[in-house]
């Protein structure tokens, strides 16, 4: 089963004033990707200026468009993809 790992960055010195409704509008898209199966986790950023997500059977290619469509995307500062593979021994 594969995954890539997403690793957003944003630019946390110029948050529009409706951040709090960006964010709303994030959670829904995000748990939609929870529900229909292709993210596999979510993890926020301890210094609080993004995200790592983990999505499964899905392509680098599909992974980076449906990133586009994140509201926070509008924020980015930076995103970093990789392409993991499961070491078959763990």
């Amino acid at each position: 089963m594969n995954r890539v790992l997403v690793i957003l960055t944003i630019d946390m010195e110029n948050l529009p004033n409706n951040f709090q409704e960006i964010l709303q509008h994030e959670r829904r898209v995000v748990g939609q990707w929870k529900e229909a199966g292709f993210l596999d986790q979510l993890f926020l950023r301890q210094t609080k200026n993004g995200a790592v997500l983990i999505f499964k059977d899905i392509d680098i290619e599909k992974a980076e468009q449906l990133m586009t469509t994140l509201p926070f995307f509008q924020l980015k500062k930076s995103m970093d993809v990789f392409p993991l593979i499961k070491d078959i021994e763990f």
